[in-house]
């Protein structure tokens, strides 16, 4: 039976993978895990995302996009990984040009159907944390992932489960994928 929750896979996208460059050095393993997850077919509602820069951005996000120019320019590394391109055909994709993934309309849409927001993806200290926090402040439960959650470094990713972890009981869950997957 699967889950009402809504599982979001936060940009997967060739950029975070090691060697690249942003690179999230665990985005191997977390894509491993999110495989798993996906290939349950557990949850309600599976929405993919990736980061696009803005037409026209404002603010810090023009600075942002000009020093990144070369790299929002390359179609290859703002593709997803090729270990998650297969599960395209079965759950939508949606752009976005922030941070958080509440702000994409299909997805505040989803959220609202769904008893929980279920975290994976990358970064852990941006598009993860930020698409978290908005979906405490506008109310939903989240589910994060940490063994599907990859950071720029092994000692953000334990900073952001430590921060999910202290908004345990009231807001947050924090468990592994296997967890997850066994759960009544």
């Amino acid at each position: 039976m699967k889950k009402n929750d809504l599982l979001l896979v936060i940009d997967m996208q060739n950029v975070y993978l090691p060697g690249k460059d942003w690179a999230c050095p665990s985005m191997t393993r977390a894509a491993e895990h999110i495989c798993t997850l996906l290939d349950a077919d557990i949850a309600q509602q599976t929405i993919f995302t990736r980061f696009v820069p803005p037409a026209q951005p404002a603010g810090t996000w023009r600075r942002y996009n000009e020093e990144n120019a070369s790299i929002n320019a390359d179609a290859y590394l703002n593709d997803m990984m090729e270990e998650l391109k297969p599960y395209l055909d079965r759950y939508p994709l949606c752009d976005k040009s922030v941070y958080s993934s509440m702000r994409i309309p299909e997805i505040a849409e989803a959220a609202r159907h769904a008893d929980r927001i279920v975290l994976t993806g990358v970064v852990a200290e941006c598009c993860v944390l930020s698409t978290m926090m908005e979906a405490i402040d506008d109310g939903y439960k989240v589910v994060y992932l940490y063994d599907c959650v990859a950071g720029q470094s092994e000692q953000n990713e334990a900073c952001i489960r430590r921060i999910a972890e202290s908004f345990s009981y009231a807001h947050t869950q924090v468990m592994s994928s296997a967890e997850y997957l066994a759960e009544s």
